[in-house]
């Protein structure tokens, strides 16, 4: 394998990078965050225009640094985020497909497993499991948060899918699924972030909003998505910063 000295796609200093990172898929969607909830914010990188910015969060520096869409680009900068810059926490804040009448639009889902049919993990380090998990402590913080901030926040397993959910029939893929499993969302980049994560021995969750469903066909409009996001990137923050 080879790994030089310097990463490849954040052209960030090592100083620039806080320990604790959020990572939204759209890196536009990072450079709100920093906009509207970092103080002193900085652009720290731009390289392909995956944006990143650090500032602080009620006085602890954090990080916000796009992820882009899948677990190939997920993989990448996770990796160079965890080995290049010493990152110590991620937390992936992005949107989801519910695949369980449980939940609704726009309800915040915590993913306590998740599971994927892609060979991602086996190509990486030969890990021949489907499914893997979050930090532990990460994700009892983000539940004790979010009753802390009466935010309802659905607790289960979710798919990760190398395809756009609603391009395909995912009933399909769903129907494969183990029966022991109770999935109640589905994304494109969790498994990779977790996957990564655990390989550094580093902290790894993931938060989602629900902007779409298969039970349903309520659309959201922009005022109630940005509220829903708004309230996923709180609880994000005010996890993250916990101690």
């Amino acid at each position: 394998m080879f790994v030089g000295d310097s990463p490849i796609h954040i052209n960030a200093k090592k100083e620039d990078i806080a320990e604790i990172v959020l990572m939204p898929g759209d890196p536009l969607r990072a450079k709100y965050i920093a906009e509207t909830f970092l103080n002193d914010a900085k652009e720290v990188c731009n390289l392909r225009n995956m944006l990143g910015f650090t500032g602080f969060y009620k006085g602890v520096r954090v990080s916000v640094i796009g992820s882009g869409m899948g677990m190939p680009s997920m993989g990448i900068y996770s990796w160079e985020l965890f080995h290049y810059f010493n990152v110590q926490k991620i937390i992936r804040i992005g949107t989801c497909g519910v695949v369980s009448p449980e939940v609704n639009v726009p309800d915040l889902l915590l993913a306590s497993r998740v599971y994927s049919e892609s060979n991602f993990a086996y190509t990486f380090d030969n890990y021949k499991e489907h499914i893997v998990y979050p930090s532990k402590s990460l994700n009892d913080k983000i539940i004790a948060m979010a009753q802390k901030l009466n935010y309802k926040l659905h607790v289960g397993d979710v798919t990760t899918m190398d395809v756009f959910g609603p391009y395909i029939d995912y009933d399909r893929v769903l129907n494969r699924i183990p029966q022991e499993l109770h999935v109640i969302g589905e994304e494109m980049e969790a498994f990779g972030l977790l996957h990564i994560a655990n390989h550094f021995n580093r902290e790894a969750a993931c938060i989602l909003t629900a902007v779409d469903s298969k039970f349903s066909d309520v659309v959201l409009s922009g005022e109630d998505r940005e509220r829903s996001l708004n309230d996923m990137i709180t609880l994000a923050l005010e996890s993250i910063i916990e101690k």
